[in-house]
C-alpha cells in the first residue's frame, strides 16, 4: 500500500481517498468481503487524519461499495456496483480466510511494511547493513566463477555436492564431524524449519521452546497443526525433559548461541547438560546455529559435536554473515531425516539456486569467508560499543540489559511494563520502528529488541533519543 493523497491537488484529500478505494474495487484488487485495515493504522499509512478518513468510508457506504457491522472491521460490500459488474469474480476473502497458512500478527505486517521505506529508523532489524554486506567481494567471485549450463540449472535434491562437502569440511571448527550425505542445502534458516514441519511432525506435535523465541513471531508451526510451548527461563534440563516427556512426538528447538531475540549464549556445561538429558530421553532436538561465526570472543563447541546417535538436527546458514539475498543455510542430520527434508525440498521449489551454491562454496573454499567473517565481528564489535555508550546515556535509570556477546542484538528490559502496542504505534508516528518483546513472548510487556547491526550511527544515536523521549516519561 504504497499510495498517499496529493495535498498539492485541488481535490480534497477524502475525495482523493474515496476515488483511490473505487478504484482498488475496481479493478479488483479489494474483491467481495475483503477487509481494510484498522482505521488507526490505514490512517496512519495514507497520512492523513482518522476523521478525515471517517469521511471518505462513511460516503463510500452510502454509495453501497463499503459495509461495517458493528464492533467489527470495514469491508467491500457485497451489493457493491463492482460485484454487479463481475457476478462471477471469486469471495477471495472467504478463500483466504479458510487458508491452511495463518497471517502474520498485525505488529509483525506492520514491521515488515515500514522496514521498506527509506524514512524509517529500523532500530529491530535483524540484518545487516547495506554497508556491511560484501557486493564487492561476491561480484569478486563471480568473475571467477565459469558461467555453464550447470550453474544456471537445477541443483541436486540435497544440493551441490562440492558445496556439502566445504561445509563439511567448515562445520569442523564448530566440532562436528560430518559427511555430504549428511547435509542437506536449503534457502536459508526459515525453510530448514518449514521443512522440519512438514516433513518430521504431524498435527497435535508439540515444538518446546525458550520462553522468548524467534518462532513466536512466526506461524510456521502453527500452520500445520504443530503446538508451541514456551520454557519458562532459568528451567533446569531435567525439569524440562520431564515436560517434553509427556508429550507425544515433541521436539526441542534452541539457539544456544548468540540467542534471538535475548543475545544470551550457553556455556559449554549448559550445552552438554540439555543435550545428555535431551539423548537419555531420546528427545530430538533442533539446534539452530545461524550466528555463532559472529561470537565477538572465545567460541564453544556446537551442540551438535556431541550427537554420535543422531539426536540432533543442526541448521546453519550465510544469510546472518555473508548476505540474507543468497538465500543458502544447511541442515546436518541423520540420513533418513536428510532424505526426508530433501524429497519435501524438491516438491517445494526444486533446489536452491545453482548460482548462489557456487558462490558461497567458492568463499568457503577460498577463504574470503573466514576473512569476511573477522573483518565484519571488528565492526559489529564497534557498534555494539556505540549501542552500550547510548544505552547507559539513556535507559540507566530506566531499564537493564546485557553487554552484547556477538551477533545483532543488544536486549532491553524496562523496569515497569511500559512495551505496548501503544508505545510501537507512537514511536512508528515518529518514524521510529522497533521489535517489542511481545512479538517473541505475547504476554511480555518490558523487553525490546534492538539491533546495533543495521542503522547508520547517526540513525542509532537519533532513533534511541526518540526512543528515551517516549519511555522516560512513562
Amino acid at each position: 500500500m504504497n499510495w498517499q493523497p496529493n495535498r498539492a491537488s485541488s481535490i480534497s484529500i477524502s475525495k482523493q481517498i474515496v476515488q483511490w478505494m473505487t478504484d482498488q474495487i475496481q479493478q479488483g484488487e479489494w474483491t467481495i468481503g475483503t477487509k481494510l485495515p484498522p482505521q488507526r493504522k490505514l490512517a496512519l499509512l495514507l497520512g492523513v487524519n482518522r476523521s478525515t478518513l471517517q469521511e471518505a468510508i462513511d460516503e463510500l457506504k452510502a454509495d453501497g461499495l463499503l459495509a461495517s457491522r458493528a464492533g467489527a472491521a470495514t469491508y467491500v460490500a457485497n451489493d457493491s456496483w463492482h460485484v454487479l459488474m463481475k457476478q462471477k469474480e471469486p469471495d477471495w476473502q472467504q478463500y483466504i480466510e479458510s487458508s491452511i497458512h495463518k497471517a502474520n500478527y498485525q505488529t509483525i505486517q506492520l514491521i515488515n511494511e515500514f522496514e521498506q521505506k527509506e524514512s524509517i529508523i529500523r532500530l529491530g532489524t535483524g540484518e545487516l547493513s547495506p554497508s556491511l554486506l560484501p557486493a564487492d567481494g561476491i561480484q569478486e567471485s563471480l568473475q571467477h566463477l565459469a558461467l555453464d549450463g550447470k550453474m544456471i540449472g537445477y541443483s541436486s535434491p540435497q544440493g551441490s555436492f562440492s558445496l556439502r562437502q566445504a561445509i563439511c569440511h567448515y562445520v569442523k571448527k564448530r566440532g562436528i564431524d560430518t559427511s555430504p550425505e549428511n547435509i542437506c542445502i536449503v534457502s536459508g534458516g526459515l525453510q530448514a524449519l518449514q521443512l522440519i514441519a512438514l516433513g518430521l511432525l504431524k498435527p497435535g506435535s508439540v515444538v518446546f521452546q525458550h520462553q522468548f523465541s524467534y518462532l513466536n513471531s512466526l506461524h510456521l508451526f502453527q500452520s500445520f497443526g504443530v503446538n508451541l510451548s514456551n520454557i519458562p527461563e532459568n528451567t533446569e534440563p531435567e525439569e524440562l525433559i520431564k515436560q517434553i516427556s509427556r508429550k507425544k512426538q515433541s521436539i526441542l528447538y534452541t539457539v544456544p548461541t548468540l540467542h534471538n531475540p535475548t543475545g544470551a549464549t550457553m556455556t559449554f556445561e549448559e550445552k552438554e547438560r540439555l543435550y545428555h538429558a535431551c539423548e537419555t530421553a531420546q528427545i530430538p532436538l533442533i539446534e539452530d546455529d545461524v550466528y555463532a561465526d559472529l561470537v565477538f570472543g572465545k567460541t564453544t563447541p556446537a551442540m551438535k559435536s556431541m550427537d554420535k546417535s543422531g539426536q540432533i538436527i543442526y541448521i546453519g546458514s550465510v544469510s546472518k554473515t555473508v548476505s540474507p539475498g543468497l538465500r543458502i543455510g544447511w541442515v546436518i542430520a541423520s540420513t533418513p531425516v536428510i532424505q526426508r527434508l530433501a524429497d519435501i525440498k524438491m516438491q517445494i521449489d526444486y533446489g536452491s539456486s545453482a548460482i548462489s551454491q557456487r558462490i558461497v562454496d567458492y568463499w568457503l573454499r577460498s577463504g574470503m569467508y573466514e576473512k569476511h567473517i573477522e573483518q565484519l565481528k571488528h565492526e559489529l564489535k564497534s557498534r555494539a560499543a556505540l549501542m552500550e555508550e547510548l544505552l547507559k546515556m539513556y535507559f540507566w535509570h530506566t531499564a537493564t540489559w546485557a553487554p552484547s556477546q556477538g551477533g545483532f542484538y543488544s536486549w532491553l528490559k524496562f523496569n515497569k511494563p511500559i512495551v505496548t502496542t501503544e508505545l510501537f504505534m507512537k514511536l512508528l508516528k515518529k518514524n521510529v520502528l522497533i521489535n517489542p518483546g511481545y512479538i517473541y513472548w505475547p504476554n511480555d510487556a518490558y523487553h525490546i529488541r534492538l539491533s546495533f547491526s543495521y542503522c547508520s550511527e547517526a540513525d542509532l544515536r537519533k532513533g534511541l533519543n526518540i526512543l528515551a523521549g517516549e519511555v522516560n516519561g512513562l
